[in-house]
Protein backbone atom coordinates (compact mmCIF):
# COMPACT_ATOMS: atom_id res chain seq x y z
CA UNK A 1 0.00 0.00 0.00
CA UNK A 2 1.15 3.80 -0.73
CA UNK A 3 0.24 5.59 2.54
CA UNK A 4 0.59 9.52 2.13
CA UNK A 5 0.40 12.22 4.91
CA UNK A 6 -0.14 15.93 4.66
CA UNK A 7 1.88 16.34 1.16
CA UNK A 8 2.08 20.07 0.68
CA UNK A 9 4.13 22.11 -2.64
CA UNK A 10 4.07 25.48 -3.52
CA UNK A 11 5.19 26.39 -6.95
CA UNK A 12 7.41 29.31 -7.29
CA UNK A 13 5.09 31.78 -8.72
CA UNK A 14 2.81 31.33 -5.11
CA UNK A 15 0.63 28.22 -6.64
CA UNK A 16 0.06 25.97 -3.82
CA UNK A 17 -0.51 22.79 -5.71
CA UNK A 18 -0.35 20.25 -3.09
CA UNK A 19 -1.96 21.27 -0.03
CA UNK A 20 -1.91 18.77 2.82
CA UNK A 21 -2.69 15.51 0.78
CA UNK A 22 -3.33 12.44 2.49
CA UNK A 23 -4.07 9.45 1.08
CA UNK A 24 -4.16 5.45 1.16
CA UNK A 25 -3.74 3.61 -1.74
CA UNK A 26 -3.77 -0.28 -2.23
CA UNK A 27 -3.63 -2.63 -4.60
CA UNK A 28 -5.65 -1.96 -8.00
CA UNK A 29 -6.84 0.59 -9.92
CA UNK A 30 -6.98 3.86 -7.71
CA UNK A 31 -8.91 7.04 -9.20
CA UNK A 32 -7.67 10.47 -8.83
CA UNK A 33 -10.44 12.87 -9.86
CA UNK A 34 -10.16 16.62 -10.49
CA UNK A 35 -10.71 19.14 -12.87
CA UNK A 36 -7.36 21.06 -14.12
CA UNK A 37 -5.25 22.85 -11.92
CA UNK A 38 -6.93 20.36 -9.31
CA UNK A 39 -3.02 19.23 -8.14
CA UNK A 40 -3.28 15.75 -9.32
CA UNK A 41 -0.70 15.61 -11.76
CA UNK A 42 1.72 17.91 -9.28
CA UNK A 43 1.00 14.67 -7.02
CA UNK A 44 1.74 12.78 -9.61
CA UNK A 45 5.09 13.92 -10.09
CA UNK A 46 6.07 14.07 -6.98
CA UNK A 47 5.18 10.40 -6.34
CA UNK A 48 7.57 9.52 -9.58
CA UNK A 49 10.12 11.18 -7.92
CA UNK A 50 10.57 13.93 -10.49
CA UNK A 51 9.54 16.69 -7.98
CA UNK A 52 10.11 17.52 -4.41
CA UNK A 53 7.66 18.39 -2.12
CA UNK A 54 7.86 21.06 0.80
CA UNK A 55 6.57 18.58 3.39
CA UNK A 56 5.09 15.54 4.37
CA UNK A 57 5.48 12.08 4.18
CA UNK A 58 4.70 9.22 1.23
CA UNK A 59 5.72 5.80 2.38
CA UNK A 60 5.29 2.49 -0.36
CA UNK A 61 5.28 -1.43 0.73
CA UNK A 62 7.94 -2.90 -1.05
CA UNK A 63 7.42 -6.12 -1.23
CA UNK A 64 9.58 -7.87 1.23
CA UNK A 65 8.07 -6.63 4.48
CA UNK A 66 9.80 -3.34 4.73
CA UNK A 67 8.25 -0.05 3.66
CA UNK A 68 10.30 2.49 1.13
CA UNK A 69 10.42 6.24 1.76
CA UNK A 70 8.92 7.51 -1.57
CA UNK A 71 10.80 11.40 -0.84
CA UNK A 72 13.76 10.45 -0.02
CA UNK A 73 14.44 6.55 -1.40
CA UNK A 74 14.40 7.73 -5.23
CA UNK A 75 16.59 5.09 -6.74
CA UNK A 76 14.60 2.32 -4.68
CA UNK A 77 11.51 3.93 -5.76
CA UNK A 78 12.09 4.19 -9.09
CA UNK A 79 12.65 0.30 -9.70
CA UNK A 80 9.20 -0.22 -8.19
CA UNK A 81 7.55 2.38 -10.86
CA UNK A 82 6.28 2.49 -13.78
CA UNK A 83 5.10 5.82 -15.05
CA UNK A 84 3.09 7.17 -17.94
CA UNK A 85 3.18 10.79 -17.65
CA UNK A 86 0.42 13.41 -19.60
CA UNK A 87 2.65 13.77 -22.35
CA UNK A 88 4.42 10.79 -23.22
CA UNK A 89 6.94 11.73 -26.05
CA UNK A 90 8.11 8.68 -28.89
CA UNK A 91 10.81 9.15 -31.89
CA UNK A 92 8.61 8.83 -34.25
CA UNK A 93 11.16 7.29 -37.16
CA UNK A 94 11.85 4.48 -34.36
CA UNK A 95 9.98 1.08 -34.35
CA UNK A 96 8.38 0.06 -31.04
CA UNK A 97 10.22 -2.85 -31.05
CA UNK A 98 13.34 -0.85 -31.28
CA UNK A 99 12.32 1.99 -28.87
CA UNK A 100 11.24 -0.79 -26.11
CA UNK A 101 14.13 -2.69 -26.27
CA UNK A 102 16.08 0.28 -25.91
CA UNK A 103 13.95 1.66 -22.58
CA UNK A 104 14.46 -1.77 -21.27
CA UNK A 105 18.43 -1.41 -21.51
CA UNK A 106 17.86 1.83 -19.50
CA UNK A 107 15.72 0.33 -16.91
CA UNK A 108 18.73 -2.18 -16.14
CA UNK A 109 17.41 -5.54 -18.58
CA UNK A 110 21.30 -6.15 -19.33
CA UNK A 111 20.67 -9.52 -20.32
CA UNK A 112 19.99 -9.76 -24.13
CA UNK A 113 17.63 -13.01 -24.14
CA UNK A 114 15.97 -12.06 -20.77
CA UNK A 115 15.00 -8.53 -22.20
CA UNK A 116 14.01 -9.77 -25.69
CA UNK A 117 11.62 -12.20 -23.63
CA UNK A 118 10.59 -9.68 -21.16
CA UNK A 119 9.78 -6.86 -24.81
CA UNK A 120 7.74 -8.97 -26.93
CA UNK A 121 5.82 -10.54 -23.99
CA UNK A 122 4.97 -6.67 -23.46
CA UNK A 123 4.24 -6.03 -26.98
CA UNK A 124 2.00 -9.01 -26.88
CA UNK A 125 0.07 -8.04 -23.38
CA UNK A 126 -0.27 -4.24 -24.78
CA UNK A 127 -1.77 -5.69 -28.78
CA UNK A 128 1.35 -4.33 -30.19
CA UNK A 129 2.53 -6.78 -31.60
CA UNK A 130 1.41 -7.52 -34.92
CA UNK A 131 2.66 -3.80 -35.68
CA UNK A 132 6.18 -3.77 -33.70
CA UNK A 133 8.21 -2.93 -36.31
CA UNK A 134 6.21 0.03 -37.20
CA UNK A 135 7.82 3.52 -37.11
CA UNK A 136 6.20 5.20 -33.94
CA UNK A 137 5.07 8.02 -35.78
CA UNK A 138 2.98 5.79 -37.55
CA UNK A 139 0.80 4.66 -34.60
CA UNK A 140 -2.53 6.09 -33.82
CA UNK A 141 -3.10 7.73 -30.07
CA UNK A 142 -4.38 4.49 -28.49
CA UNK A 143 -1.54 3.00 -29.67
CA UNK A 144 0.87 5.12 -28.62
CA UNK A 145 -0.78 5.06 -25.04
CA UNK A 146 -0.50 1.71 -24.93
CA UNK A 147 2.92 1.53 -26.21
CA UNK A 148 3.68 4.20 -23.02
CA UNK A 149 2.04 1.48 -20.77
CA UNK A 150 4.48 -1.78 -22.00
CA UNK A 151 7.09 0.47 -21.25
CA UNK A 152 5.96 2.03 -17.44
CA UNK A 153 5.77 -2.42 -17.11
CA UNK A 154 9.10 -2.62 -17.55
CA UNK A 155 11.16 -4.19 -14.61
CA UNK A 156 7.25 -5.46 -13.33
CA UNK A 157 6.41 -2.64 -11.08
CA UNK A 158 4.59 -2.75 -7.80
CA UNK A 159 3.00 0.27 -8.47
CA UNK A 160 1.96 2.31 -11.99
CA UNK A 161 0.60 5.57 -12.66
CA UNK A 162 -1.23 7.22 -15.21
CA UNK A 163 -1.82 10.51 -15.63
CA UNK A 164 -4.48 11.90 -17.93
CA UNK A 165 -4.15 8.56 -20.25
CA UNK A 166 -7.17 8.79 -22.29
CA UNK A 167 -7.69 12.45 -23.33
CA UNK A 168 -7.98 12.36 -26.79
CA UNK A 169 -8.37 8.92 -27.89
CA UNK A 170 -11.58 7.82 -29.97
CA UNK A 171 -14.80 5.48 -27.53
CA UNK A 172 -13.10 2.33 -29.21
CA UNK A 173 -9.15 3.51 -28.35
CA UNK A 174 -10.07 4.42 -25.11
CA UNK A 175 -11.76 1.06 -24.01
CA UNK A 176 -9.24 -1.00 -25.30
CA UNK A 177 -6.82 0.63 -23.29
CA UNK A 178 -9.08 0.94 -19.78
CA UNK A 179 -9.51 -2.92 -20.11
CA UNK A 180 -5.67 -2.78 -19.87
CA UNK A 181 -5.09 -1.13 -17.24
CA UNK A 182 -7.87 -3.04 -15.51
CA UNK A 183 -6.01 -6.43 -16.25
CA UNK A 184 -3.05 -4.73 -14.93
CA UNK A 185 -4.40 -3.51 -11.65
CA UNK A 186 -5.35 -6.94 -10.71
CA UNK A 187 -1.67 -6.92 -9.50
CA UNK A 188 -0.46 -4.17 -9.19
CA UNK A 189 -0.97 -0.93 -7.44
CA UNK A 190 -2.43 1.79 -10.27
CA UNK A 191 -3.14 4.99 -9.76
CA UNK A 192 -5.37 6.32 -12.57
CA UNK A 193 -5.23 10.31 -12.33
CA UNK A 194 -7.88 11.97 -14.83
CA UNK A 195 -11.06 14.45 -15.17
CA UNK A 196 -13.46 12.07 -16.96
CA UNK A 197 -15.86 10.63 -14.45
CA UNK A 198 -17.31 7.64 -16.35
CA UNK A 199 -13.37 6.28 -16.25
CA UNK A 200 -13.29 6.01 -12.12
CA UNK A 201 -16.81 4.63 -11.91
CA UNK A 202 -16.20 1.87 -14.87
CA UNK A 203 -12.75 0.95 -13.42
CA UNK A 204 -11.93 1.45 -9.77
CA UNK A 205 -12.97 0.33 -6.52
CA UNK A 206 -10.86 3.23 -4.81
CA UNK A 207 -10.72 6.63 -5.31
CA UNK A 208 -10.14 10.20 -4.66
CA UNK A 209 -11.61 13.64 -5.82
CA UNK A 210 -8.98 16.78 -5.50
CA UNK A 211 -9.47 20.44 -6.08
CA UNK A 212 -7.12 23.37 -5.75
CA UNK A 213 -4.52 20.96 -4.03
CA UNK A 214 -6.96 19.67 -1.51
CA UNK A 215 -8.38 15.88 -1.40
CA UNK A 216 -12.59 16.47 -0.89
CA UNK A 217 -13.27 12.84 -0.82
CA UNK A 218 -11.84 9.32 -0.73
CA UNK A 219 -13.21 6.39 -0.34
CA UNK A 220 -15.54 3.52 -2.67
CA UNK A 221 -17.37 5.47 -5.44
CA UNK A 222 -20.83 2.96 -4.80
CA UNK A 223 -20.31 4.43 -1.22
CA UNK A 224 -20.49 7.78 -2.62
CA UNK A 225 -23.41 7.42 -5.01
CA UNK A 226 -24.83 5.70 -2.20
CA UNK A 227 -24.81 8.74 -0.32
CA UNK A 228 -26.65 10.76 -3.03
CA UNK A 229 -29.90 8.22 -3.25
CA UNK A 230 -33.13 10.24 -3.21
CA UNK A 231 -31.50 13.56 -3.02
CA UNK A 232 -30.60 14.68 -6.89
CA UNK A 233 -33.18 16.21 -8.75
CA UNK A 234 -33.58 17.27 -12.00
CA UNK A 235 -36.05 19.63 -13.90
CA UNK A 236 -35.84 21.88 -17.60
CA UNK A 237 -35.84 25.36 -17.07
CA UNK A 238 -35.88 28.70 -18.76
CA UNK A 239 -32.67 29.71 -19.60
CA UNK A 240 -33.34 33.24 -18.22
CA UNK A 241 -34.21 31.60 -15.21
CA UNK A 242 -31.09 29.68 -14.35
CA UNK A 243 -29.27 32.69 -12.09
CA UNK A 244 -32.66 31.95 -9.90
CA UNK A 245 -31.99 27.85 -9.17
CA UNK A 246 -28.11 28.82 -8.88
CA UNK A 247 -28.90 31.12 -6.34
CA UNK A 248 -31.61 29.11 -4.31
CA UNK A 249 -30.29 25.88 -4.88
CA UNK A 250 -27.27 23.59 -4.88
CA UNK A 251 -26.98 23.53 -8.64
CA UNK A 252 -24.74 20.80 -9.53
CA UNK A 253 -24.45 20.62 -13.16
CA UNK A 254 -26.22 21.80 -16.38
CA UNK A 255 -26.62 20.62 -20.04
CA UNK A 256 -28.70 21.83 -22.79
CA UNK A 257 -31.15 19.16 -23.96
CA UNK A 258 -33.27 20.07 -27.49
CA UNK A 259 -31.74 23.68 -26.44
CA UNK A 260 -33.20 23.89 -23.16
CA UNK A 261 -31.31 24.02 -20.09
CA UNK A 262 -31.57 20.96 -18.29
CA UNK A 263 -30.62 21.47 -14.38
CA UNK A 264 -29.30 18.82 -11.28
CA UNK A 265 -30.11 19.72 -8.31
CA UNK A 266 -29.04 18.39 -4.77
CA UNK A 267 -31.86 18.59 -2.12
CA UNK A 268 -33.06 16.29 0.34
CA UNK A 269 -36.80 16.85 -1.07
CA UNK A 270 -38.29 18.38 -3.69
CA UNK A 271 -37.40 21.57 -4.74
CA UNK A 272 -40.46 22.20 -6.27
CA UNK A 273 -43.17 21.09 -8.64
CA UNK A 274 -42.04 20.02 -11.88
CA UNK A 275 -38.63 18.54 -10.33
CA UNK A 276 -38.39 14.84 -11.05
CA UNK A 277 -36.28 12.48 -8.45
CA UNK A 278 -33.12 10.89 -10.60
CA UNK A 279 -30.73 8.08 -10.24
CA UNK A 280 -27.21 9.66 -8.92
CA UNK A 281 -24.10 9.29 -10.38
CA UNK A 282 -20.58 9.64 -9.51
CA UNK A 283 -20.93 12.97 -11.69
CA UNK A 284 -23.33 14.00 -9.35
CA UNK A 285 -21.24 13.34 -6.47
CA UNK A 286 -18.26 14.92 -8.15
CA UNK A 287 -20.01 18.23 -8.74
CA UNK A 288 -21.77 18.32 -5.51
CA UNK A 289 -17.75 18.20 -3.79
CA UNK A 290 -16.69 21.14 -6.24
CA UNK A 291 -19.29 23.32 -5.17
CA UNK A 292 -19.60 22.71 -1.77
CA UNK A 293 -15.50 23.64 -2.21
CA UNK A 294 -16.18 26.96 -4.06
CA UNK A 295 -18.66 28.06 -1.44
CA UNK A 296 -16.66 27.18 1.33
CA UNK A 297 -13.47 29.07 -0.20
Amino acid sequence: MLAIQNLTKTYANGVRALDGVSLDIPRGMFGLLGPNGAGKSSLMRTLATLQEADSGTATFDDGNGGTLDVLRDKDAVRRQLGYLPQDFGVYPKVSALDLLEHFAVLKGLTDRKQRRETVDGLLRQVNLWDVRKRKLGGFSGGMRQRFGIAQALLGNPRLVIVDEPTAGLDPEERNRFLNLLAEIGENVAVILSTHIVEDVTDLCPNMAIMNKGKVLLTGRPADAIAALEGRVWRKQVAKDALPEYEKNYLLLSTRLVGGVPTINVLSDERPEDGFEPVVPGLGDVYFQRLRQHAKAA
